[in-house]
């Protein structure tokens, strides 16, 4: 599957993106008609155009690095349900399965039940990815999606980095010890700003705890 090359390059022309911060998400100062902004992260924006509905463009913000390192990682996973697959990249970009779902944290915002069947995909597809020599890497609420009861992942980005990261295992420790027991079958909905104060929260203890580490070296 490819988006036609003239439609492609028509649209890195006009697209325009900015990070002002590798911290925060990147801010898109204009999508072409009638491409549509899907989702942004910290380093690249990413779009649909309505004819071509199973794909997605993911655009890098300039001077961001890493898209070299993503090409590698999407070469390692290839075809699997559980990632999205590359199609076509160039210097700034990558074409991309669109995967269907809706994310983790958009269920816990709009009281979404969440089966334990999705944090097994997860597990499996992560589990898979390791045995491809990856290191799975920033997986969070955001990007575990829920599709017709099963889960699947997007943005594979920094699977190459070797550092623990243990946001899937306190998500996944906090899904059975609150979720399940207290929120599952309730149909409440968890105010965005207190989902963000959480984020902020967490990072926040991270942050504490490896300087804490660090001072007992």
């Amino acid at each position: 599957m490819k988006i036609d090359e003239s439609v492609l390059t028509e649209f890195l022309h006009q697209v325009r993106l900015k990070s002002p911060s590798p911290d925060d998400p990147i801010v898109v100062l204009h999508t072409p008609h009638p491409w549509e902004l899907v989702g942004t992260g910290n380093y690249a924006g990413v779009f649909g155009h309505p004819d071509y509905p199973d794909l997605v463009v993911k655009v890098y913000a300039p001077g961001r690095p890493g898209i070299e390192k993503e090409i590698e990682v999407y070469s390692k996973l290839g075809e699997t349900r559980y990632f999205p697959v590359c199609y076509q990249h160039g210097d700034n970009f990558l074409v991309m399965r669109r995967m269907k779902g809706i994310s983790l944290f958009d269920c816990i915002r709009h009281g979404i039940p969440i089966p334990p069947q999705v944090i097994e995909d997860v597990e499996e597809a992560l589990e898979l990815a390791r045995k491809r020599g990856l290191y799975p890497h920033d997986v969070h609420g955001k990007n575990v999606l829920m599709h017709l009861g099963r889960g699947y992942l997007i943005d594979v980005s920094d699977y190459y980095i070797k550092a623990e990261d243990t946001k899937w295992r306190d998500l996944r420790k906090a899904y059975h010890a609150i979720y399940l027991p207290f929120l599952k079958d309730r149909g409440w909905k968890v105010p965005l700003w207190v989902l963000d104060g959480v984020r902020k929260g967490y990072r926040y203890v991270k942050k504490v705890h490896r300087l804490l580490e660090a001072m007992r070296l």
